[in-house]
């Protein structure tokens, strides 16, 4: 191994000029996290008057204290049910993330009932596909805190009722593959929401608040005339006794989650697990917090990715994998608190010789078994008579296809650009990775706003040539001004986050925490064993 010096300078005006810009970008992704948890907030004095917690209070009660918790999906549905970008409340009306309950490694899933009664939101059945897929690849049990008002019936759209459907087939799935599955009933949860403690494995019950029933007071008087009482219709009480739906009846929020605590902790689940296996490691020789300047937030501006493995790999060491061929792609082993891995990077666009390097390290990672992580900062493949000449198509295709079929795992981050097909050839979204989070300065697309205004200003000036006429360069300007607006309004991270393209944005001086803890959580997943079954776990 050989450690990276760094060739940054952090008393410079260049770094001190990245970092102003950083911060201006950590700022804003605080600020959007803020909004939800302000607005929720708000509505603290109307839960304690039911004798509620508010959710975010129900999350830290069911963590265990000091424990590491990692957030996802933050800014879900940000502008999108509500396109101005200075009033978009993000979030989904969900808390989710991976934490430690009785020493267990799970999935949480809280629903913030504090901001529009939890009611569901154009991607909110997206984050619940997400984090089931996640419990899935990583065999992580899922706590699931009940309070929604599901489906907003006056924004009504029939692609949020079909989505949610997969929401219950993956309940089914994760109970027969052998992962317990818990609900902790706090408030109401009617019509299609009522099959989120029906298909769990566990369920806890609220008195007086908890609720469930596939038709409400409301519903049941529309449909059949019927006047009845909610209370009788999914009262926690009526199916602690009656339905045979809830298994623990509790006096309140705060009881439902010690309850939750000590049903996790009876089962024990920790016994069919190896431990995570580590070397002794060295901390990295710079410290993260240069992350904020060592890295310009200007996709234009180049800059070395080893000096991003200097402030998060241990030691800030690595052993470079074929460092002289295909030179502007990196490959490269590498150790993260003690965890074996490899890492790819880019310090510019993929040529050939770069794409056929990555295709053989990642066979080569594949037959060794190590875990790969992909730091995304590219344009994408090369473009041009010499590179198509040289097979660009063909040795793209070889990387794509290696990492589309490698079985390790997979974390990506996007720290810089990420465009065209080379987010596909460095393990973009639709290729699933374990793990994917952004940098907030991200930016992602089919390709930079600049390039498509040129492209499409070149198909114009053709099209115009054909048919024998001249545009004026005034038209062509407006119309590339058009494009670049056009393009650079969803190309940043907070756009993409926002409509559930990645699993969050994180803080670059976080990047080594998040890194060892996804690392932790898949290596934890492939040594479990579980013990599934035909159909689940039927409730009787």
């Amino acid at each position: 191994m050989v450690a990276v010096t760094s060739q940054i300078d952090a008393n410079s005006e260049a770094f001190a000029a990245n970092r102003a810009s950083m911060m201006t970008f950590i700022e804003r992704l605080r600020s959007l996290e803020a909004r939800a948890s302000e607005a929720s907030a708000k509505r603290r004095a109307t839960f304690e008057k039911r004798g509620q917690l508010l959710p975010a209070d129900r999350l830290h009660r069911l963590l265990d204290p000091g424990m590491p918790f990692l957030r996802l999906h933050t800014l879900a549905n940000f502008a999108v049910d509500n396109p101005d970008r200075e009033a978009s409340i993000p979030g989904a009306s969900v808390l989710v993330g991976i934490g430690f309950v009785g020493g267990v490694r799970c999935m949480i899933w809280v629903d913030d009932s504090g901001i529009a009664a939890g009611s569901a939101t154009a991607k909110t059945g997206e984050v619940h596909l997400s984090l089931q897929a996640i419990c899935k690849r990583q065999k992580l049990p899922l706590i699931h805190c009940v309070e929604s008002a599901g489906a907003n019936l006056l924004q009504y759209q029939t692609e949020l009722w079909s989505v949610f459907g997969g929401v219950f087939r993956n309940l089914a799935q994760m109970s027969a593959m052998g992962l317990p599955t818990m609900v902790v009933l706090h408030g109401g949860s009617t019509a299609g929401g009522a099959y989120m403690p029906g298909m769990s494995d566990y369920v806890i019950g609220v008195k007086e608040n908890g609720m469930a029933a596939l038709g409400g007071a409301a519903l049941v008087k529309a449909a059949t005339g019927e006047v009845a009482n909610d209370r009788e219709l999914g009262g926690t009480e009526m199916h602690a006794s009656v339905s045979g739906v809830v298994e623990y009846l509790v006096e309140d929020d705060a009881h439902g989650l010690l309850k939750a605590r000590e049903v996790f902790e009876r089962l024990d689940w920790n016994r069919r697990t190896m431990p995570v296996p580590r070397r002794a490691y060295q901390p990295p020789q710079y410290p993260a917090e240069q992350l904020a300047g060592a890295v310009p937030t200007d996709p234009k501006v180049p800059y070395d990715c080893r000096e991003v493995l200097a402030r998060v790999v241990d030691g800030s060491e690595i052993e470079e994998f074929k460092p002289r061929y295909g030179a502007s792609t990196f490959c490269a082993h590498v150790s993260i608190t003690g965890i074996a891995c490899a890492v790819i990077g880019n310090n510019g666009p993929i040529d050939p010789n770069g794409a056929t390097k990555v295709a053989q390290f990642v066979q080569l990672c594949d037959q060794s078994d190590l875990p790969i992580i992909f730091l995304q900062n590219t344009t994408g493949y090369m473009v041009g008579t010499e590179y198509e000449q040289a097979g660009m198509i063909k040795h793209g295709s070889k990387m794509v296809q290696a990492v589309s079929t490698a079985r390790v795992p997979k974390i990506t981050l996007y720290i810089g650009a990420s465009f065209g097909a080379g987010n596909y050839g460095m393990c973009g979204w639709a290729y699933e990775p374990d793990f994917l989070f952004a940098w907030p300065s991200a930016r992602t697309g089919v390709m930079a706003g600049q390039s498509a205004a040129k492209t499409m200003s070149e198909v114009a000036r053709a099209g115009a040539a054909r048919k024998g006429i001249e545009i004026p360069e005034e038209q062509l300007a407006e119309q590339e001004a058009a494009i670049i607006a056009h393009f650079d309004a969803q190309e940043d991270a907070f756009y993409t986050s926002g409509r559930v393209l990645d699993h969050g944005v994180i803080d670059p001086r976080d990047t080594r925490k998040v890194l060892a803890f996804c690392l932790e959580t898949v290596l934890e997943g492939r040594g479990r064993t579980l013990t599934p079954n035909s159909f689940g776990v039927a409730r009787m």
